[in-house]
């Protein structure tokens, strides 16, 4: 699709966390973990490859590309000149050039061009608490990095609005902008910072946006992509389309970023982004326009799209209340609530319980909720919380010998911010109750849900306001892209089991 559009490069981010999948393990191979495979299949096409390794990478992806369990190191700092990150950022970078030497173009492969860090002058401007030069002393490490592991001999880059070339900009990197459509302020920035020399190159041009859990999908007009698209063309500057494909984020893969008003803005599960080629992978009004604008001779035809199918309704064969998988698990018991990452779990949901011997009522508090929660008591559920809201009390009334339960889900780490640091998941602060922080004798089950529940041998005990898991099955004559409404249920996961 991208060749079939006239365009001659794929940039592409390396999610550090989708490789480390868990301290010290690495895997490079499964699925679309083969990052080796998807670069040889880009040259295969005719594409040359611009490699942004991160280790830092935004994209609206889960803690920006960190592993959630680094933060367990003692005195680790993300993101600065901290020596038990840079430690972690090293072995990262030696794992990867290990996938990718044979791929530089100095020995035969399609990449071009290696990114240093990733918009690190934004971070810079956010985080004005760090000097400067202790800024600047992070990011000229870990670029080093990069060339001590084997990535040298080859064309760096960094990536900024061109307002924050002075915290972002590397020496030895060619400084490229973000989002600057003004081709005479991309030159005189990048000269500043560049020997008074170009090329000159837009590393993200947006021809759509990102769209959050619970906000309006935002939309470009194709007219406005190719109106920009255009001017790029006449004054010879290099772009990348920021997203072309963004396609769709699975699994507990998405991000989340916040604003004034929400504590958490969830990044979707789509990733479809307004981009010339749809999350599905069709081609959109914005792609053939700006197909005809760049096609040469040699452009190849469109490729078709894969057929869409059409799934009978699937039959629910089973409801299973969640309490029943719940009461199988081994709990982790504590005087307080503990965090996700002290449980050693980094996705999905931790449910914690209490059981009260005394009576008591007034205003449910946990301020320190991240990020989502329904609360129970004896089984009813009364509230639910919402840090997307900044919903974090309720009114409630336990009983003499009664149970509290609060199943909190992780709705992605931040990935963009000064907040990048305050990833922690679950229940983070004192659970307060009247004024009264309750203590003592706290369990957390996990429920990571990183594969499907069995439900073979379970019973059907699902109910009206409870969680539930429910299961169907369907069978294909055919197999094809097709898609899943969900629009008349409420929130969840859904898992997709072949069998």
């Amino acid at each position: 699709m991208m060749k079939a559009m006239g365009l001659n490069a794929v940039a592409t981010y390396v999610f550090w966390n989708y490789h480390e999948i868990a301290p010290g393990v690495w895997d490079f191979k499964t699925g679309n973990r083969n990052l080796a495979e998807y670069i040889k299949t880009a040259q295969e096409e005719g594409l040359f490859v611009i490699l942004r390794p991160g280790p830092y990478v935004c994209a609206e992806w889960e803690f920006g590309g960190y592993p959630w369990f680094i933060t367990k190191q003692p005195n680790m700092v993300i993101r600065g000149y901290n020596e038990t990150f840079l430690a972690a950022t090293k072995a990262y970078f030696t794992q990867l050039y290990g996938q990718v030497k044979n791929l530089l173009i100095k020995n035969g492969g399609p990449i071009i061009m290696v990114q240093g860090e990733n918009e690190f002058g934004s971070y810079v401007a956010q985080r004005k608490d760090i000097s400067l030069e202790e800024h600047k002393k992070y990011s000229a490490a870990v670029f080093q990095q990069l060339k001590d592991v084997g990535f040298n001999d080859v064309e760096f880059f960094t990536s900024d609005g061109v307002w924050l070339f002075n915290g972002g900009a590397l020496p030895g990197a060619l400084p490229t902008a973000n989002g600057e459509g003004n081709v005479t302020k991309l030159a005189d920035s990048v000269n500043k910072y560049n020997g008074g020399k170009g090329p000159y190159m837009v590393a993200e041009f947006y021809p759509g946006w990102l769209d959050h859990w619970a906000e309006p999908f935002p939309k470009q007009s194709y007219k406005s992509t190719a109106k920009q698209t255009q001017k790029y063309l006449d004054a010879g500057v290099s772009f990348n389309y920021y997203m072309v494909h963004g396609g769709t984020n699975f699994g507990f893969t998405t991000g989340a970023n916040y604003d004034n008003k929400h504590d958490i803005q969830p990044d979707m599960t789509s990733y479809d982004y307004d981009a010339p080629i749809s999350e599905a992978g069709w081609a959109t009004k914005k792609y053939d326009t700006l197909r005809q604008m760049l096609k040469k001779a040699d452009t190849p035809p469109v490729p078709a799209r894969i057929p869409v199918i059409t799934i009978p309704n699937i039959a629910l064969t089973k409801a299973v209340d969640l309490e029943d998988l719940k009461s199988k698990l081994e709990p982790v018991n504590d005087d307080s609530p503990q965090t996700f990452e002290q449980l050693g779990q980094g996705h999905g949901y931790v449910w914690y319980n209490k059981h009260f011997t005394q009576p008591i009522n007034g205003k449910l508090e946990i301020k320190g909720l991240r990020d989502y929660a329904i609360v129970y008591v004896n089984g009813i559920r009364v509230a639910e919380l919402n840090s997307y809201y900044k919903k974090y009390d309720c009114d409630i009334d336990i009983p003499f010998n009664a149970t509290l339960d609060i199943v909190v889900e992780n709705m992605g780490r931040i990935n963009y911010g000064a907040r990048i640091n305050e990833s922690t998941k679950g229940i983070i602060s004192p659970v307060v109750i009247n004024g009264e922080t309750i203590t003592g004798d706290w369990n957390m089950y996990k429920l990571p849900m990183d594969v499907a529940p069995n439900l073979s041998t379970a019973k059907n005990t699902g109910k009206v306001g409870r969680p539930t898991v429910y299961q169907g099955s369907f069978t294909l004559a055919q197999t094809g892209d097709t898609f899943l409404d969900m629009r008349d249920w409420g929130k969840g996961i859904v898992c997709l089991l072949m069998v």
